[in-house]
């Protein structure tokens, strides 16, 4: 089949490159590398994800270098016979949207998946070899043409579409071709289609089964699936390029529909006769714009609210796969609008207070709160290495004291104790306290070095080097002990609403999570808070963890001396980018709370409240 690249406006504007290829990677190693060193000389920003069955690319940048990333893949084998489709569009103008979409850095990843069938992570990945019929866009409308026009024929009515996209993607552009049935799975996510095709199996047996999605990945796995099925699910064909070749050879919509939704700056792409066929989730009139960026308040999907119901700034949404589950029989809930004085204190941001706190019990903190009985957010904290709840309540006490009519902080101690060291004062060593003074708090870690001699009679113990700001690196024992005593916290002080980590803390709030979307599914954190973070090591998948996340950390000119930023960002990294926001600040190892930061956290906890 011939490869084509619309270079239509090429010139020397923006553009945006999508691409995928499925055959086995030689060496992975060479391939990142070469994507970082190709990329970053060409000053292009995006997402490349390299798996062991291939890659998938989409890179933005100014076209002239766009064609030469293109051009050097040619030069490999590996990308025979690729489907480059390069478009040329606006530079970016919201910079809110564009780090939404992963569009202000280059982001390189090795995966398992190019794309997640399945959420299970031992379900055995369909072999893309079996996948469906390539039919081009001309193929593929003329066989939507001749059921429209041949009524009477049987062959027609076994003729079915079906959409693989995501919910949020099918309410602004899909097929309508007369006489075709159009199957629309509503999925929250793509990981979720393979259960539909195995709910769903009878509206697919025996039939004729047209499938397209965005720009064709997705449907080579999903094909391969239903024809894994065997006898009766054989005749599976597939758009190829998907959507976006079909509207360049049919630039007036052929038989699609509305907008192309596309995950980039752009949001989404429509023909030269776009027709709205979405509506607001509120008020029902025609609307398609997603760049307000309204997200469902329990799962994060995006959601249409047209401008007008947008101006009603104290409501909360709900989505329509939300309301069918039962979590709310409206599509907005009522919130409380806060106003709060956020005049920075600078002792309290930098961590230092002699408050004291009371002893915690799971009375402190009930879910409602006041005479109104809003409900206040509960969050578990988890302090950072060699810290104990005790002093991490007291660096956190400005941020509690900013959030004070909208959470609940629980601190807890870590499960290892950490021995105490002391620098002496003089070249003499000699003299060793053999045993801490009794008003001295002990020292925890969640994630300790493999080494470390833990015994029960905690000691003193002499500094042996200089502070070394990489010694987490070495700190990747102890989770099991560390996981089982949260498990035991959230069972007799839970449930909690999410969790905040600092540093260490953030690391094992991550690991946590990642346990938890493993083993069960089911968290016990609608989201996670995770300042001066990084990614721990080992880390033991490369599937995103699909919990909403706010990372906290110090920009790359920042005076974080202890995690690097692009230590943060690699934690940051592991979160499904769907649901993620990033905060950077010019500050230290701490959590800023003056303006604009904590105005972002708060307009993140307001999704939850």
């Amino acid at each position: 089949m011939a490869v084509s690249e619309d270079r239509s406006e090429g010139g020397n504007g923006a553009g945006v490159l999508l691409y995928y290829k499925y055959a086995p990677v030689p060496d992975i190693d060479f391939l990142v590398r070469f994507y970082d060193s190709n990329c970053r000389s060409l000053a292009l920003l995006g997402r490349v994800r390299i798996a062991p069955s291939g890659v998938n690319v989409t890179v933005g940048g100014n076209m002239p270098s766009l064609e030469k990333h293109i051009a050097a893949l040619k030069s490999m084998s590996l990308f025979d016979d690729t489907d480059f489709k390069l478009a040329s569009c606006e530079h970016p103008s919201d910079s809110r949207i564009t780090r939404e979409c992963g569009f202000t850095e280059l982001s390189i990843r090795v995966v398992k998946e190019l794309v997640t069938f399945r959420s299970d992570p031992l379900a055995e990945v369909p072999k893309v070899c079996d996948a469906g019929r390539h039919l081009s866009a001309a193929e593929f409308h003329s066989v939507l043409h001749d059921a429209g026009t041949n009524m009477d024929s049987k062959a027609d009515k076994q003729l079915v579409l079906l959409d693989a996209r995501n919910l949020y993607e099918t309410r602004i552009g899909k097929f309508k071709a007369t006489n075709v049935e159009t199957l629309d799975p509503e999925l929250r996510q793509y990981s979720d289609l393979a259960s539909w095709i195995d709910q769903h199996s009878e509206k697919l047996h025996g039939k004729h089964i047209l499938m397209y999605c965005t720009g064709g990945i997705r449907c080579e796995t999903a094909s391969a699936y239903i024809r894994s099925k065997g006898v009766g699910f054989e005749n599976v064909f597939q758009l190829f390029g998907g959507i976006q070749r079909y509207l360049e050879q049919f630039p007036t919509g052929g038989y699609f529909r509305g907008k192309n939704f596309v995950f980039d700056h752009r949001i989404s792409v429509g023909s030269k006769e776009t027709d709205v066929i979405g509506s607001c989730l509120l008020c029902g009139i025609s609307f398609d714009d997603y760049s307000s960026r309204c997200r469902c308040h329990y799962c994060r999907m995006l959601v249409l609210v047209c401008y007008d119901c947008q101006v009603i700034s104290s409501r909360v949404y709900v989505c329509e796969l939300c309301q069918k589950n039962g979590k709310g029989s409206n599509p907005m809930m009522l919130q409380e609008d806060e106003h709060e004085d956020i005049s920075p204190d600078s002792l309290e941001e930098m961590g230092f207070s002699n408050s004291s706190f009371p002893d915690i019990t799971p009375a402190q903190f009930p879910r409602t709160h006041g005479n109104s009985g809003d409900r206040k957010l509960r969050i578990l904290c988890l302090h950072g290495f060699r810290q104990n709840a005790s002093n991490f309540k007291g660096r956190t006490s400005s941020l509690a004291k900013k959030l004070k009519n909208m959470v609940e902080f629980v601190f807890v101690d870590a499960p290892h104790e950490l021995p105490f060291i002391y620098k002496p004062r003089s070249s003499d060593s000699s003299y060793v306290q053999q045993s801490p003074p009794p008003e001295m708090n002990r020292r925890y870690a969640w994630l300790t070095s493999e080494h470390l001699n833990l015994s029960d009679e905690q000691c003193w113990r002499m500094i042996d080097a200089p502070f070394d700001p990489l010694q987490y690196q070495q700190q990747t024992f102890g989770f099991e002990v560390s996981y089982q005593h949260l498990k035991n916290i959230i069972s007799h002080m839970g449930p909690f609403d999410g969790v905040l980590g600092f540093s260490q803390g953030a690391a094992m709030a991550a690991l946590f999570c990642q346990q938890q979307q493993r083993s069960s599914h089911v968290m016990d954190f609608q989201f996670a808070i995770l300042c001066s973070g990084f990614l721990p090591i080992p880390w033991g998948s490369k599937e995103s963890i699909r919990c909403p996340s706010l990372h906290c950390f110090g920009s790359s000119q920042g005076q974080d001396r202890q995690i690097a930023n692009q230590a943060s960002r690699e934690l940051a990294g592991m979160f499904d980018e769907e649901c993620s926001m990033i905060i950077e600040h010019e500050m230290g190892h701490i959590i800023p709370t003056r303006s604009p930061y904590i105005d972002q956290m708060k307009n993140f906890l307001r999704r939850f409240l």
